[in-house]
């Protein structure tokens, strides 16, 4: 028997039987970071099949993480009630049963909720999937299993997108969410199999249910107003007005509960923490620049340049191999050198990344699409793992679940607000950039005509010519909104610099760390 055993602890696996038991739990962690990405590249297919528009379609997207950020406080209470191996078996079968209702969906309404299941009922799946892959391990093995981890998280990012578009082209799109089906039966029945004898004491626990209503109340009506709110003219819609001052009244309220509850689903005293305050905002914006930066160009690529879902997929993907091939490499000097500094580095590359992509054109070949998402991959390699390490720098151990589960929740959050207000800000930018081309095109006549009658030369009739260069003007003007948007994040990626170097030097990095 080992030490751990000796200890009252169960003995760690070995053999085939941890093999086994490890990949289950990874695919748990797998399935539910792919999840996050994998519709991305699918939207405009998934749009085009269900008879909506594209942007009523990133529901799908936000609906997923909103949900899933709610549920995180839940987490710790979860495990502690049930157990984590009850609580972790039972989120990956209720996460597979979400995944199947989503791919049989049969209409957009029908999907978002879905997805709104799919996403609150995953919560648990990373940080169990974490703890039960440590408890597995020998503790001389545990760098081994929080590095399988942290691959795990690192390879969904990649695999979203190529698979999800390699899906959407070649079969029905519902596919892209079926496939977690025998993935997550298989996960589930291993892990319940090997670890059913290896549970974890529980105890019954008060949750704080009214800090959770009101916490699920005033994200979801903030949500219902940044993604419906430019389809319903804003706040000359009186249901718009309705949701932003729920969302007002819910978040007031939320936080004069939170603050002063003996015990709140989400410790915001943590933020009392200078370093915990200024990394987790860090961190927060920086990740809403790249989820929303991720939704943006798959949107753009397939709606203006034709790209299939499956070559914008392709296109994506160096940002998430580069990061897998950097980050052990990386890892190994991380612990020689302030945090600081590399956040600094994350946080120029992001920048000079969506800086990069602010030089795109309708022509751009798939070589200079692809290497800004090349730099952004080498930004990604060191981002959590800086940031994370600044953010939960002097929390105690017995606060860190808490600060975890918090800092998780801001952070996705924040990805989800964000994929709605890219995709709204780059309406709005479209339809300005399109009226000032269209009153340059009316200033000057004779270029007009003189472009009609070159397209009369080609066959083209009068309707058909003005049809085309109407059909240049819309393409020029959602590049120059998306040109914007990339502008804009860059400049903020390089102000975010600001609050790296506002927090104190933390103590250098023991192991991998990864994003949840």
């Amino acid at each position: 028997m080992s030490a751990a055993a000796g200890e009252g602890q169960p003995a760690p696996l070995a053999g085939v039987v941890l093999g086994a038991v490890a990949l289950a739990l990874a695919l748990g962690t797998f399935m539910q970071v792919l999840d996050t990405t994998i519709a991305n590249v699918s939207l405009t297919t998934i749009a085009g099949n269900l008879g909506v528009s594209s942007d009523s379609s990133t529901w799908v997207i936000t609906a997923f993480a909103v949900a899933n950020g709610i549920s995180v406080p839940l987490t710790g209470w979860l495990m502690g009630r049930f157990g984590v191996v009850r609580t972790f078996v039972v989120s990956v079968i209720l996460f597979t049963i979400a995944s199947l209702m989503c791919g049989i969906a049969w209409s957009l309404p029908s999907l978002i909720g879905f997805r709104i299941l799919q996403g609150a009922v995953s919560g648990p799946m990373i940080p169990g999937s974490q703890a039960l892959l440590i408890a597995i391990f020998p503790s001389h093995k545990r760098a081994t299993a929080l590095g399988i981890w942290s691959m795990t998280t690192m390879v969904g990012p990649v695999a979203g997108p190529i698979l999800g578009g390699y899906i959407s082209d070649n079969f029905h799109w519902g596919w892209i969410f079926l496939i977690n089906v025998p993935v997550g039966l298989a996960a589930a029945f291993v892990s319940w199999r090997f670890l059913k004898s290896r549970e974890t004491p529980t105890r019954k626990i008060a949750i704080d249910t009214v800090g959770l209503a009101l916490l699920a109340f005033w994200v979801g009506s903030l949500q219902v107003v940044l993604d419906l709110g430019k389809n319903a003219d804003w706040f000359h819609s009186t249901m718009i007005v309705v949701m932003a001052l729920c969302a007002a009244v819910g978040f007031v309220a939320w936080l004069i509960w939170e603050l002063t509850e003996k015990r709140p689903i989400v410790d915001l005293s943590l933020f009392r923490s200078r370093n915990f305050a200024f990394g987790t905002a860090a961190l927060a914006l920086g990740y809403a620049l790249f989820f929303g930066n991720s939704l943006l160009l798959p949107l753009w690529l397939q709606q203006q340049l034709g790209y299939t879902a499956t070559w914008a997929g392709l296109v994506s993907a160096p940002s998430g191999i580069v990061a897998v091939i950097a980050t052990p490499f990386l890892a190994r000097f991380s612990g020689k050198i302030d945090p600081r500094w590399l956040a600094t580095a994350s946080f120029s590359l992001f920048g000079l990344s969506y800086f990069m992509r602010s030089g795109y054109t309708t022509y751009a070949d798939y070589w200079h699409l692809m290497a800004p998402m090349a730099v952004q991959g080498l930004a990604m390699s060191i981002f959590f793992m800086a940031l994370l390490n600044i953010s939960l720098d002097g929390i105690p151990a017995e606060r860190l679940p808490s600060a975890a589960g918090l800092q998780n929740f801001v952070r996705i959050t924040a990805g989800s607000f964000a994929a709605s207000l890219v995709t709204t800000i780059w309406d709005r930018r479209e339809a300005l950039h399109q009226s000032r081309l269209a009153e340059s095109s009316s200033s000057f006549a004779t270029p007009y005509a003189n472009s009609i009658s070159q397209l009369r030369e080609f066959g083209a009739t009068d309707h058909q010519a003005a049809g085309m260069i109407s059909r240049q003007m819309v393409g020029q003007a959602y590049l120059l909104g998306a040109i914007d948007i990339f502008w804009i994040c860059g400049w903020i990626a390089f102000g975010l610099i600001l609050f790296v170097w506002m927090a104190r030097r933390p103590k250098a990095l023991a192991g991998p760390v990864a994003a949840d």
